[in-house]
């Protein structure tokens, strides 16, 4: 099956690295491009084309002011990623439990308990 367009969801527009770096950057406040650009050490040209792809998913927001841009996150558009990560919460929880308890036998067992 091919995979859907990057701009089709949530899922697909942070499976790029750079995208993610963005949306980090956006969490701390609004930001224009030209300190997206100074930021991430990025081209503008791909700065931009990465914030298309944010914008088209709805996990960015963009105003003017006077003649910048300014960015800002949109969280809401990344609650299917958040959804799905935290159904699988509990899963982890209790693996890690288990393994603290393995690391709590080896280390018993290298005192002599």
């Amino acid at each position: 099956m091919a995979r859907a367009a990057t701009t089709a969801d949530a899922f697909n527009a942070v499976a790029e690295p750079r995208r993610r770096e963005i949306l980090d950057v956006l969490a701390g406040g609004e930001r224009t491009v030209s300190e997206l650009v100074e930021l991430l050490d990025l081209a503008q040209p791909h700065v931009s084309r990465h914030l298309r792809v944010l914008r088209e998913v709805g996990a960015v927001k963009v105003r003017d002011a006077g003649r910048q841009r300014v960015y800002r996150l949109q969280p809401q558009a990344l609650k299917p990623i958040h959804d799905l990560v935290s159904g699988y919460a509990d899963l982890w929880a209790g693996r890690f439990d288990s393994l603290d308890e393995v690391l709590d036998d080896l280390r018993n067992q290298e005192n002599g308990h």
